[in-house]
C-alpha cells in the first residue's frame, strides 16, 4: 500500500482513496477526506487542500474502527487488580482495529456511585489512547444509589448501569425490579450479569468439599443452565417495568435461546464475547494450571466445543446483536491466588487487541457473516445501543474519523510473545487470523501506520453517552434521520438536531473481496405482541441457518440511525 506525506500540516488533512467504504448496510468504491478529526467528503474525484496526506487503500476494505463496549482496565477485582490500565489497554485496542472502548465503573464497598465515576474519570483521562465512554455497576440498591443515577444521567454523560446476578455484590429480583425500574424513568439502558449466584455458591462449596479445586470446578460450578436461568428470569423482570435490558456476555446456547425467546415481545439486546466465539471450555481441563486458569472467566466458556459454531450464527440471525471482549486480564502470578481453590481464581481473560481478527477469521473468512454485518457487530450496533451514533459506528460525513483500513486476506498468528497487552498469557495463542488492519484512524490521526503502532497517550477523551437513544427506546424513528456519507454541500443540509439528505438511486457496486453466505439486518425490532411457547422459537442451535431469516441489506441507501444531537 502507498502512502504519501506531503508536509507537517497533513497531520489534520488525510485523504483514503481506492478502498470499499463498508458501512452496516453497504459496500461502496469511494474516496474519503478527512480534516480536524471530522469525515469531511466522500465521494469520487474529491477537490482537496494541498498538504493533505494521501493513502492508498487499493484492494483493502475501510471499516468504521471497532467500538468494545465491554472492558475492564485498571480493575480492582478478587483481591487483586487488572493487569491492563488504561493506557495499555487502549494502546492494544488501537493495534487490533478497535478506536473506541467502554469501561465499567465499579464502586467500592461503601463508596458513592459519584465518587466512584469521578475516581475512574481520573484513572483514564490523559492515559487513554482512543476514545472512551463509562458504565456504572450498581453493587447494592439504595434510595441513595437511585439519586446517584439521576445525577449521573443529567449531569456526566451516562446512559448505562448495570446489575450482577452472582458475586457477593449481586442484587436480589426485588431490587432487580427496582433497579429497572429507574432505568426506564431515566431513559437508560440496564445491562445484566446474568447467573444464578445462588446455585453457583452451593454448586462450589459441594464440589470443593469433593476435593475438586482445580480451574476445571469453575465450569462444573456455574453450568450453563444456570446462565439460561438467570438470563430468562432478567428478562422477565425486566418486562414488568418495560425496560430495555442488555445481557452482557451470553456464553451459552441455552443463554442465546433465553435472549432470543424474550426478543419476541421486549427490548432485549445480547452482547457475546470473542472469546466465546475463539475459543472453548475444554482448557479447563488441561493439566497446566496456568492454561487452564488462564481461560477462568465468568460465565465460563462451554465444554460443548460447537459453542463458538453456534454463537457466530446467533450473531449473524441477530439473536444476539454486537460482540465485546470482557478484557479484564490477569497475569499468572495473579491467578495462582486460586492455586488451591477456583473460587478464588481472577475471573478475566484477554481479548480487546484481537476481537476483531478473530471474530472475522471465525465470522467472515468462514462465510458465516458479511463484511456489513462485521462491521455492525464489532462498531455500527454498539454506537447505536449506546446513542453514540452517527458520530461513531459509521463512516459518514461528520463522524468522527475513526476508521480501520483493513486486509482481509493478511494473517497474523496471535501469541502472548508479540501482542500489545500487559498480560503474559494470551487465551487464543497460536490461533491464524484472516483480517488484519494495516492503519488505525483515530480521531484523524493514524495511530497505526503501515503495521507500525504509534499511539499519542491521552489522546482519546471521555464521550458522553445520551438517554434515550433512539435505537432501543425509538426503533421506528431510525429510518426517518439518517446521516450521509456525501459532502455536506450537495448532499446534506446540517442542523443541530436534524439531518436531511439527497437519495441516490444508482445500485450499489458488488465487493470483489470475500462474500459471506448471509447477511442480516443489524435492527430486528420486537417481533409481534403476545406470548409464544419457547419450544416454537425459529432459533436453530445447529450449523444451519434458519432460512426465513436471512435477508440481503446490501442497497445503496446510506447508514441507517437517528442523529443523537452531535451535530
Amino acid at each position: 500500500m502507498e502512502d504519501y506525506d506531503f508536509s507537517e500540516s497533513s497531520q489534520n488533512r488525510l485523504l483514503i482513496k481506492n478502498g470499499k467504504i463498508v458501512n452496516e448496510d453497504d459496500v461502496i468504491d469511494e474516496d474519503i477526506y478527512i480534516e480536524d478529526g471530522i469525515i469531511k467528503q466522500i465521494g469520487n474525484n474529491l477537490i482537496i487542500p494541498g498538504g493533505t496526506r494521501v493513502i492508498d487503500a487499493r484492494g483493502r476494505y475501510i471499516l468504521p474502527g471497532g467500538i468494545d463496549p465491554h472492558t475492564h482496565f485498571d480493575f480492582e477485582f478478587m483481591g487483586t487488580k487488572s493487569s491492563d490500565s488504561f493506557y495499555s489497554g487502549t494502546k492494544a485496542a488501537i493495534a487490533g482495529g478497535t478506536t473506541m472502548i467502554i469501561d465499567f465503573v465499579f464502586p467500592k464497598e461503601d463508596e458513592s456511585l459519584l465518587d466512584a465515576f469521578y475516581e475512574y474519570r481520573q484513572k483514564a483521562d490523559g492515559k487513554v489512547c482512543c476514545d472512551y465512554s463509562l458504565h456504572v455497576i450498581l453493587p447494592r440498591w439504595s434510595e441513595q444509589i437511585k439519586r446517584d443515577m439521576e445525577i449521573l444521567v443529567k449531569e456526566h454523560g451516562v446512559n448505562s448501569f448495570k446489575v450482577f446476578m452472582a458475586y457477593g455484590f449481586m442484587l436480589n429480583d426485588a431490587e432487580l425490579y427496582s433497579a429497572f425500574e429507574q432505568c426506564q424513568n431515566l431513559g437508560a439502558l440496564a445491562q445484566v450479569h446474568a447467573e444464578n449466584g445462588s446455585i453457583i455458591a452451593k454448586n462450589a462449596e459441594r464440589l470443593l468439599a469433593q476435593g475438586i479445586t482445580g480451574p476445571e470446578g469453575h465450569e462444573m460450578s456455574r453450568p450453563e443452565e444456570v446462565e439460561a436461568e438467570a438470563v430468562n428470569r432478567a428478562c422477565v423482570i425486566a418486562k414488568q417495568v418495560n425496560c430495555p435490558l442488555y445481557v452482557v456476555h451470553v456464553m451459552s446456547k441455552s443463554a442465546a435461546r433465553a435472549v432470543d425467546f424474550h426478543r419476541s415481545d421486549a427490548r432485549v439486546y445480547g452482547e457475546t464475547l470473542v472469546a466465546a466465539l475463539g475459543t472453548d471450555g475444554t482448557h479447563y481441563k488441561h493439566e497446566c494450571f496456568h492454561h487452564s486458569a488462564g481461560h477462568v472467566l465468568s460465565p465460563p466458556l462451554r465444554p460443548d466445543p460447537s459453542t463458538p459454531l453456534v454463537l457466530m450464527n446467533c450473531l449473524a440471525q441477530d439473536v444476539l446483536q454486537l460482540t465485546g471482549s470482557d478484557n479484564c486480564t490477569f497475569n499468572k502470578a495473579q491467578k495462582e491466588l486460586g492455586k488451591n481453590d477456583f473460587t478464588k481464581i481472577p475471573n478475566g481473560v484477554n481479548g480487546v487487541e484481537d476481537r476483531m481478527s478473530v471474530i472475522w477469521e471465525k465470522g467472515v473468512q468462514t462465510g458465516i457473516i458479511s463484511p456489513c454485518r462485521f462491521v455492525a457487530v464489532t462498531s455500527t450496533n454498539a454506537a447505536k445501543i449506546f446513542n453514540l451514533y452517527p458520530r461513531k459506528g459509521c463512516i459518514a460525513v461528520g463522524s468522527d474519523a475513526d476508521i480501520v483500513i483493513w486486509n482481509g486476506n493478511a494473517t497474523r498468528t496471535i501469541s502472548a510473545e508479540t501482542h500489545h497487552q500487559a498480560v503474559d498469557f494470551n487465551i487464543f495463542e497460536g490461533m491464524t487470523c484472516h483480517g488484519v488492519p494495516e492503519y488505525v484512524i483515530v480521531n484523524g490521526r493514524v495511530c497505526l501506520d503501515d503495521g507500525q503502532l504509534r499511539v499519542v497517550e491521552g489522546h482519546g477523551h471521555f464521550v458522553e453517552t445520551p438517554v434515550f437513544a433512539p435505537y432501543v427506546y425509538n426503533p421506528e424513528e431510525l429510518d426517518k434521520i439518517k446521516p450521509s456519507r456525501y459532502d455536506d454541500d450537495e448532499y446534506l443540509e446540517i442542523t443541530p438536531k436534524v439531518l436531511k439528505i439527497k437519495l441516490l438511486d444508482d445500485p450499489c457496486p458488488t465487493p470483489t473481496l470475500p462474500e459471506s453466505n448471509v447477511t442480516t439486518p443489524s435492527m430486528k425490532g420486537m417481533r409481534p405482541e403476545g406470548q409464544r411457547n419457547i419450544q416454537e422459537s425459529t432459533f436453530s442451535l445447529t450449523e444451519e441457518l434458519d432460512p426465513e431469516r436471512k435477508s440481503s441489506i446490501r442497497v445503496r441507501n446510506p447508514p441507517g440511525g437517528k442523529s443523537s444531537g452531535f451535530w
